[in-house]
């Protein structure tokens, strides 16, 4: 992928104002904004050169709770999802290991702390472990 090059300082008033660009760029048309950015700022006000963040610990302490990825879920929705994530990946390895599984293997990215298990004595103890509400307390 090539580097895409964005102008920066732009020429206002017919030449007459020459002062820092917007340094945004269009998700759609990959074209970088054409407003001239905020004293101090990389970016013009539209794209959020006026924001300067919380300031007090309260505030900042809101910002870090109500923080979202896309606006969809919330952080403790996201751990969970990766603990279940990473325990079909364990009950998958002990499937392989304990050859109860044949064809592909999951593909993608490994969730967070993913240990895998590689022999049939891991999987005999995960199992074990699972069994008796165990499982996370014990690290292979």
């Amino acid at each position: 992928m090539s580097e895409i090059y964005k102008e920066p300082l732009i020429d206002l008033a017919g030449g007459r104002i020459r002062c820092r660009r917007c340094q945004a760029m269009s998700k759609r048309s990959r074209l970088q904004c054409k407003k001239p950015a905020l004293n101090g700022k990389r970016v013009c006000q539209i794209h959020g050169g006026k924001s300067c963040g919380p300031k007090t610990p309260q505030g900042k302490q809101r910002i870090a709770d109500a923080k979202t990825v896309h606006g969809r879920d919330s952080r403790a929705e996201r751990e969970q999802a990766s603990a279940n994530s990473s325990y079909m990946r364990e009950l998958e390895d002990v499937a392989w290991v304990l050859k109860m599984m044949t064809g592909t293997r999951t593909r993608g990215r490994k969730p967070k702390d993913y240990q895998p298990i590689r022999t049939p004595e891991d999987a005999r103890l995960w199992c074990l472990l699972n069994a008796n509400g165990l499982r996370g307390k014990v690290k292979f």
